[in-house]
């Protein structure tokens, strides 16, 4: 009877081992995926570090390239899906030569095409009395086309240098 329950017990003992085995197996594989993903997506963002400045990628999309504040020039781009996203240190309005004002907030996000950005999140432009929300930016030609409930085109030409953005009262603004 010994005998028997010993083979039985070594018989699942090999089979549960086997199984154990298979998974630590498994588990290895799957980490080692992982931490090849990882080092990529960490070799990816050492590269991303060296991006090109804002207002070259705004130019090399024909875009202008003082849409955004001067001291605009930490951004992310996924160029897959021409996700942009550019960080202000604080809010900020900035005026430009046609007499507009954008107000932009500490984060703007959009989809960069060639010739547009929409989609827009995080900034407004002056209206008579109220701020609109900008939700795109097209060029054609000599203007820029803002959307904004409405288009309105504006000189392309008072857009192509980099102005300061001034800090605006956090009382003063809403999202």
């Amino acid at each position: 009877m010994d005998q028997i329950l010993n083979k039985v017990g070594s018989y699942w003992f090999s089979q549960k081992a086997t199984k154990e085995i298979s998974s630590v197996g498994d588990d290895i594989n799957s980490l080692q995926s992982s931490i090849s993903g990882g080092a990529s997506w960490l070799v990816n963002k050492v590269k991303g570090s060296m991006q090109k400045p804002l207002p070259e990628l705004l130019k090399e999309y024909d875009l202008a390239v003082g849409i955004f504040p001067r001291d605009a020039t930490n951004y992310e781009f996924n160029q897959e899906t021409g996700k942009l996203t550019v960080y202000i240190p604080s809010v900020c309005e900035v005026g430009y030569r046609d007499s507009s004002v954008l107000r932009f907030f500490t984060t703007v996000t959009g989809y960069l095409k060639k010739g547009r950005l929409e989609d827009i999140q995080g900034i407004k432009t002056k209206v008579t009395l109220l701020w609109v929300k900008v939700t795109s930016i097209s060029s054609g030609g000599s203007k820029l086309i803002f959307q904004a409930g409405m288009s309105r085109s504006r000189s392309r030409e008072a857009y192509e240098v980099s102005r300061d953005g001034i800090t605006v009262d956090k009382l003063q603004y809403r999202l």
